[in-house]
């Protein structure tokens, strides 16, 4: 920990950590009140398991105990590594160097901190850490006999279990809040608690983790600023067409529809990084849907409704805006799979408004759906069913904190030291306020999507949907698509939506970017960051495609902007907002994404 002085040891003074004990203890009681009242009303508690995970690791113990000698084999190696950890640690103490038994990945943050290693002791601590948390992930997947999905849940919810329990979530054992500890004299834990306060309060009693400063951004002025304006609204969408900055554009439009489940601006958050403004630079006159926020009164809009007042409503509302019939599409994640639905559905009715269609991150094919899997089945589907049938949709938080879950010690535990233990605020960071800005998911839309789509895997079956009437065939689709897919996609994994390479009959275009699910995407030329593989060749297989692809440094938005041109038509002069055949109702961002939930 380094030597210190008694004269350089801060101490907090005796009346003010008085105050603050105080105002401590009376906020604690008022939430502890609060959350019990709410629980005596709460009818769904108990021994419930909503997310069945009791029955999951009932099945691995089972399996596992049925085998005695595999497990006394596995224990046995265990104590192996342990005294092995324990000869190195008392030769170091010894001063003699040691090679470190297990060490952490390279990208783990968690231990970054140089005492980890230089210090004996913390060393120690780490290295026991990795070592069990290897053994007990080696233990859970080597069981046989389990089904698919039960072993997928064991592992997920053992992987929260070793997260949580990592010796950098506690005071005792980090040596980063040791430090600050002793060198603020507590004041980082009495800051600590009041953030813990805080969020529980701002969470009515749930933990809600702030990750970001939220007064840092405001949505219209340093977050989603591009201009321009709301052209049209109903119940389920605003319409917002972005001013143009060039003298002329394409005469065809562009369509974006972003995902429901997250708020829009994740295309437009600064200028630097916005999408939605590099494309309106590129000469394309762009249109957004903006999804409401929905609450009680939206409970029975349904995956139906969300194609016919989303997408097919703006198709004529843009037709009346700029008088071209015929658009390119943009559709985000679960946006792009409300996208290829509504191609389906236009193919069935021989509708052609819509000349080519571009992906984000999109699953159509939900066969290896990744670990969101791991939240679908019918024991959890019937549990959330119930809730959202109480409240008429599924709470934002809900959703938040499933998302998170995937990444838990970047978006869980992380801020659980920093906030908590370090008692320090949080970086403002545009991407993670957007994150924090939760959406609600009305109970029937959410229902069938959930239950068609994830469970059933209904959508890459020909007949397997349908909507407003008509059986869909992803197979008809014919016009010009364009895939983009990110490699470490944690919601929508690149080999899963390769499959739709292999539904859509037009000309199709796969494109795989690096990093992940939202960096991997909003990635402007000018950041000069990642990389992205293309292959002209059809391959069946995903493995052999990237085997044969050609690497491109930088963003892959100039090679999507190059294959839209073939079908955005010629130049002609640029549309304001407003000055078409809609008026402006209000300016961009509007008013539904200003729309909050806790």
């Amino acid at each position: 920990m380094g030597e210190q002085s008694a004269a350089e040891i801060k101490f907090i003074d005796p009346t003010e950590l008085s105050k603050a004990m105080t105002n401590i203890a009376e906020r604690s009681q008022r939430i502890v009140t609060e959350f019990l009242t709410r629980q005596a009303s709460d009818s769904s508690l108990g021994m419930a398991d909503p997310l069945n995970i009791g029955e999951a690791f009932f099945q691995m113990t089972a399996k596992l105990m049925a085998d005695p000698a595999k497990l006394m084999e596995a224990q046995m190696s265990l104590w192996q590594d342990y005294f092995s950890l324990w000869q190195n640690t008392a030769r170091r103490l010894l001063g003699e160097d040691t090679r470190p038994l297990v060490e952490a990945d390279k990208g783990d943050r968690r231990f970054k901190d140089e005492l980890w290693e230089q210090n004996e002791v913390f060393d120690f601590i780490k290295q026991s850490y990795l070592l069990t948390s290897r053994w007990v992930q080696g233990v859970v997947n080597n069981v046989d006999g389990l089904d698919q999905q039960t072993a997928k849940k064991v592992d997920f919810y053992t992987r929260q279990f070793i997260d949580a329990m990592a010796p950098s979530n506690f005071l005792a054992t980090n040596p980063e809040v040791l430090r600050a500890t002793v060198e603020s004299g507590g004041e980082n834990l009495l800051k600590g608690l009041n953030h813990l306060l805080e969020d529980l309060e701002r969470g009515k009693g749930k933990l809600s983790i702030r990750m970001t400063d939220l007064d840092a951004f405001k949505i219209g002025e340093n977050i989603a600023s591009t201009p321009g304006k709301v052209v049209y609204r109903n119940d389920l969408i605003e319409l917002i067409q972005y001013t143009p900055t060039t003298e002329t554009v394409n005469k065809v439009p562009l369509m974006i529809i972003p995902p429901w489940i997250n708020k829009y601006y994740i295309l437009d958050l600064r200028p630097k990084n916005s999408f939605i403004r590099w494309a309106v630079a590129q000469g394309h006159t762009v249109f957004v849907l903006s999804w409401v926020n929905p609450d009680e009164n939206l409970a029975k809009k349904s995956f139906e409704d969300y194609m016919r007042e989303g997408p097919l409503e703006a198709l004529e509302q843009i037709r009346i805006a700029t008088g071209e019939r015929q658009v390119n599409a943009i559709g985000y994640c679960l946006g792009g799979t409300l996208l290829s639905s509504t191609l389906a559905y236009m193919a069935a009715k021989g509708d052609d408004r819509i000349l080519s269609a571009t992906f984000f991150t999109t699953m159509t094919d939900f066969t290896e759906a990744g670990e969101l899997s791991v939240f679908i089945d019918e024991a959890q589907l019937q549990s959330l069913e119930e809730r959202m049938n109480k409240s008429g949709y599924l709470d934002g938080s809900e959703m938040a904190g499933t998302f998170n879950m995937l990444r838990a010690n970047d978006l869980i535990w992380s801020f659980v030291v920093n906030n908590y233990l370090l008692g320090k605020e949080p970086f403002p960071f545009d991407l993670l306020y957007w994150n924090s800005d939760s959406t609600r998911m009305p109970a029937a839309m959410h229902s069938f999507y959930l239950r068609n789509m994830y469970l059933d895997n209904k959508l890459a079956k020909p007949g397997g949907i349908t909507l407003a009437g008509e059986p869909i065939d992803l197979r008809k689709v014919k016009i010009p698509t364009y895939l983009i897919s990110t490699r470490e996609d944690h919601i929508a994994p690149w080999k899963s939506t390769f499959a739709a390479t292999k539904l859509y009959s037009g000309p199709v275009k796969f494109v795989l970017s690096a990093s992940g699910h939202i960096a991997g995407v909003v990635n402007p030329p000018e950041a000069g960051k990642y990389c992205y593989w293309t292959n002209a060749k059809k391959v069946k297989d995903p493995e052999a495609w990237l085997q044969g692809a050609t690497q491109h440094e930088g963003s892959w938005w100039p090679d999507w902007n190059e294959w839209t041109a073939k079908t955005a038509g010629p130049k002609v002069p640029a549309r304001i907002p407003g000055e078409g055949g809609l008026p402006a109702l209000e300016d961009a961002p509007g008013s539904y994404v200003k729309v909050r939930v806790v």
